[in-house]
């Protein structure tokens, strides 16, 4: 009934928006504002036989959704979704986008829903929006864990549809206009999430001119002085600088004008944050930053293109290697262009760039210049605009292996935003890779077979090993076999992209389940040895193994095994997690036994009167029995009980109370109601006596080398301790273990003498050892 009245009350709510709408769009008032019809009048003028009455109701919704909502420089809220459909409307994008960027933030801001876009728009409006919209019912752990998330659903709207990051483009090109209003810690966060996720796909799809400014208006918040310092002394040089590329400007315009070449020729100044990347990354000071501005020519034809070079290259004498045909080979953002620096007047450096007026509109506005959505475009062009987006579709493969956050956003930026170098397959194809990257990485991106069965790799016809840093430029060829085991554990620690690391473990996973099956048990079983978690059948590790690996995503603990065995999971994430657990589990079962005390007490016909006695000060081995006087106490062997340890006894049958750890698998690792029964309080006694000790046994695991044993042994006759027994063994890739029985005075004398021998050179882990 609850739930029906939830649903008739949303229905209400729903009908209620309805009928406002009716109301909105009869209002004609907002039709006469200014902003409207800047932006129809943008519209018409690279589409004039647009329908504009979707624009129109899209303004008036998102005028009156916003109404008393506020910026934190106080204006109101919607002169912001006004912005972002004008630098949509300057990348010349369609009336769904434009409506999409004024609703942009309706749904995650106000009272209307997806189903409501929907309804009064379409679904491609809605689905627009949704896109762009932040998870934000949903709670996460971190700030980090937010982010990844959103991030994952924007890439997930950018695969089905590319205006999605165009409008979130967009909106942060706006924010980042008005950062200034922003508390200085939250604003330089935003400002590096925006150089290194906003700016990067800007790059990835082509479009320059927003991340050019995207950077410049980032580096002002991540390095306030460094940026202030850089714009005064680009300022204060400009004068002189702008007068050496008129000259220039002059010259060329007086040569094509003698040629008959129509073209325009202009100065472009380096945009502040480029500046500043080259002095970082040259570590070069201001004064040794010669290209600070460039010369652009824009031609009418790629034959032109070629014909200004030449002009150019006659003027002035070109500097050997500065020059770059992206018009032959593109870049895989689609950027065309010839780049060349010559000697110009007076001896200076100047960088020349020389494109088509088509070449530019896609430089400036990269994927958003021609795409599917425009009217008139080819099916080879939409082909080519699908090939440019291969990226993405790569990015969205190798997300869905990546559960943790911190991985997927480390994976991100080194994927996608990282330098890249552009290589090229031996029929010429233009592959880019991450810098760094290696032939694996190369195969796998050419094809997952031809990753698989890789065995060797030539770079510029010589044969180099699978480690090699590919550089810009290199012909790779890929060498297979048909019969090839496939990859080896090793390339994970050799690649470079996610896009491989995850065809790797999806080889493992799939190829060689029993194998995963077998390393892993065999890897967890040492990590629970060294933890004191039981290997063997254990009701309470069973359990808590299946709910982490519900947390791992995996469907059970076989799946949860063979994925630590191939290396998707670390095993210390797993034991980490089981040990919080069987610990909790423990602490919560003695909690539990120790409230059942006087009940199990007369069961094993102890008398009242016997319990009710107080706590006896007389201690047997140090330890007092609650409610027994002068009875027989032992120390369990098979955990070693320590002052300090906590500690529970068991009533044997003719020999005292034995007594163990709390926390030892025996006394928590039997179904017996009898055993059970037979528990009773124990604690330490407060004994004087100084020179009491207790057996404990320590293991050690070291690198084998000449003299470790006796200096191991060394230590603990220093510490005037007894060793009562010694055994080392050699293992494995020259691993000893030594397992040390030593008589110390309790717990905190052990971790001393344990901190000491883990001092020791070569010792790599020492821990208590249990049953």
């Amino acid at each position: 009934m609850h739930d029906k009245g939830l649903h008739e009350n949303e229905k209400i709510k729903e009908f209620n928006r309805n009928e406002k709408v009716k109301e909105i769009f009869a209002d004609d008032s907002a039709e006469s504002d200014a902003d409207l019809i800047n932006i129809l009048e943008k519209v018409k003028s690279y589409a004039p036989n647009s329908d504009l009455d979707m624009i129109v109701k899209a303004y008036k919704l998102a005028k009156y959704a916003h109404e008393g909502q506020f910026r934190k420089s106080g204006e109101p809220y919607f002169i912001h979704p006004i912005a972002v459909a004008n630098i949509l409307c300057d990348m010349q994008l369609d009336i769904e986008t434009i409506a999409g960027g004024l609703l942009h933030d309706v749904v995650e801001d106000t009272e209307f829903t997806y189903e409501d876009i929907k309804r009064i728009f379409n679904k491609e409006v809605a689905d627009l929006v949704d896109g762009v919209t932040k998870l934000g019912k949903i709670k996460y752990r971190s700030k980090e864990e937010t982010q990844s998330e959103n991030l994952r659903k924007m890439f997930l709207a950018m695969a089905k549809d590319i205006r999605v990051i165009l409008i979130k483009l967009a909106d942060r090109l706006h924010n980042m206009r008005t950062l200034n209003y922003m508390d200085p810690e939250k604003a330089k966060y935003k400002a590096t999430e925006t150089l290194e996720i906003y700016g990067g796909i800007a790059h990835r799809l082509g479009i320059s001119k927003i991340k050019w400014e995207l950077e410049d208006l980032a580096l002002r918040y991540i390095d306030h002085d460094g940026y202030y310092e850089l714009v005064e002394k680009v300022s204060m040089k400009r004068s002189q600088r702008e007068a050496y590329i008129d000259k220039i400007v002059t010259c060329l315009k007086e040569k094509f004008d003698e040629m008959d070449i129509p073209c325009d020729v202009y100065g472009r100044p380096k945009h502040f944050y480029s500046i500043y990347r080259k002095m970082k990354k040259k570590h070069k000071t201001f004064e040794e930053i010669f290209d600070l501005t460039a010369v652009r020519i824009l031609v009418d034809t790629v034959k032109d293109c070629y014909a200004v070079l030449g002009v150019v290259h006659t003027l002035w004498k070109p500097i050997p290697g500065r020059f770059k045909d992206y018009i032959a080979m593109p870049k895989p953002n689609m950027y065309q262009s010839l780049h060349t620096t010559v000697v110009g007047p007076d001896g200076e450096a100047v960088e020349i760039q020389i494109r088509t007026h088509e070449m530019h509109n896609i430089a400036e506005y990269g994927i958003a210049a021609h795409w599917k959505y425009k009217e008139g475009i080819s099916n080879s062009k939409e082909d080519k605009i699908e090939e440019k987006l291969q990226w993405l579709r790569q990015m969205m493969e190798w997300e869905r292996d990546l559960k943790d956050p911190h991985e997927f956003m480390d994976a991100l930026k080194e994927d996608v935003f990282s330098s890249q170098v552009y290589v090229f397959t031996p029929q010429g194809d233009v592959i880019e890779l991450p810098a760094g990257s290696s032939p694996i990485d190369f195969a796998y991106r050419v094809h997952t077979n031809i990753g698989n069965k890789c065995v060797g790799a030539k770079v510029d016809g010589r044969m180099v090993p699978l480690d090699y840093r590919l550089q810009n430029g290199n012909i790779v060829e890929v060498l297979t076999a048909s019969n090839s085991p496939g990859p080896s554990r090793d390339w994970l620690n050799i690649v470079k992209t996610p896009n491989a690391k995850s065809r790797i473990r999806q080889f493992f996973k799939k190829e060689r389940r029993e194998e995963n099956i077998e390393r892993g048990n065999a890897i967890l079983e040492k990590e629970f040895k060294k933890h004191g978690i039981p290997t063997t059948k254990d009701p309470i590790v069973d359990k808590n193994m299946l709910i982490i690996a519900k947390k791992f995503n995996q469907p059970n603990i076989e799946d949860l095994v063979a994925t630590v065995g191939y290396g998707g999971i670390m095993a210390s994430q797993v034991v980490t997690k089981l040990k919080e657990l069987y610990t909790r589990e423990i602490r919560q079962a003695m909690k539990e036994k120790k409230a059942s005390l006087p009940e199990d007490i007369e069961k094993h016909n102890i008398s009242d009167t016997e319990y009710s006695k107080k706590r006896k000060k007389v201690p047997s081995k140090g330890v007092i029995v609650e409610g027994l006087d002068n009875i027989l106490v032992r120390f369990a062997k098979c955990c070693n009980p320590l002052p300090g340890d906590d500690i529970v006894g068991y009533i044997t049958k003719g020999r005292g109370v034995a007594v163990h750890r709390a926390d030892c698998v025996n006394v928590h690792n039997t179904n017996d109601e009898f055993f059970k029964k037979r528990m009773i309080k124990v604690s330490w006694a407060n004994s004087d006596n100084q020179d009491e000790t207790f057996e404990a046994e320590v293991q050690i695991k070291a690198v084998d080398r000449r003299g470790i044993v006796n200096e191991i042994t060394h230590i603990v006759a220093n510490e005037k301790l007894s060793l009562n027994g010694i055994n080392a063994r050699k293992g494995k890739d020259s691993e000893v273990t030594i397992n040390l029985l030593i008589e110390v005075g309790g717990t905190e004398q052990l971790n001393y003498i344990m901190k000491k021998i883990k001092a020791v050179p070569g010792v790599e882990s020492i821990y208590r050892m249990s049953n």
